[in-house]
């Protein structure tokens, strides 16, 4: 039988949420330190939040729409990408250096990815002064932002070779067509947690 409902959930396990988790720790942190107007700050917090949070409803919603995860993350990239252009202007306007990737600082930040129960914590001796703060903020977006792209490219590839939930009960009904599948598809949509709405379409029930 089609599998109707994909796996869905469990976005904590994402490598791509963890990442983003600890930007939005590191940044909520550093607006407390560095950032004195309440404006900006609203702004550079928010772009934090949608990172993570777009991250976490896509997830949810993957079961019934693997489109929509895919628009949820791509959300959360373009929240980064204004989060790093916000770190970048602080150092700008500030007239302070924006490390290069070969720079040695920079690469011990990278390091610490491969830090064994990582959090923003790790990062704590990088508060110390504006600069430091800013670029470490901006290795870690780096990092983020390529798990994001990487995890975008799987959801793709997945929704090309399996399909979205309109696909799956198009198939399934096709089964109960052709025989392939003899469940009652009443008994159907009470196993899958799904109801028919006004359009006379399955959805899941929440």
């Amino acid at each position: 039988m089609t599998e109707l409902i994909a796996k869905h959930g469990g976005y904590k396990t994402l490598k791509s949420f963890q990442a983003s988790e600890i930007v939005f720790d590191f940044t909520m942190e550093f607006c407390k330190l560095y950032i004195k107007s309440l404006k900006l700050r609203d702004q550079i917090e928010g772009a934090a939040r949608g990172g993570k949070q777009n991250i976490a409803e896509g997830s949810a919603t993957s079961g019934t729409s693997k489109q929509s995860e895919i628009r949820l993350v791509q959300v959360a990239r373009a929240s980064l990408e204004e989060l790093l252009n916000d770190y970048k202007d602080f150092l700008r306007t500030n007239h302070l250096p924006l490390w290069t990737k070969e720079d040695e600082r920079a690469v011990e930040i990278r390091k610490l990815a491969y830090t064994s129960n990582r959090s923003y914590m790790t990062y704590k001796t990088y508060m110390a002064n504006a600069e430091t703060v800013a670029n470490c903020a901006i290795c870690l977006i780096h990092q983020a932002n390529y798990l994001l792209d990487q995890q975008l490219k799987a959801l793709e590839i997945d929704l090309r070779k399996n399909g979205d939930f309109k696909e799956r009960i198009r198939e399934h009904k096709k089964d109960i067509i052709t025989g392939k599948d003899e469940m009652p598809y009443n008994e159907f949509l009470k196993q899958f947690n799904l109801k028919i709405n006004e359009n006379g379409r399955a959805e899941e029930i929440k």
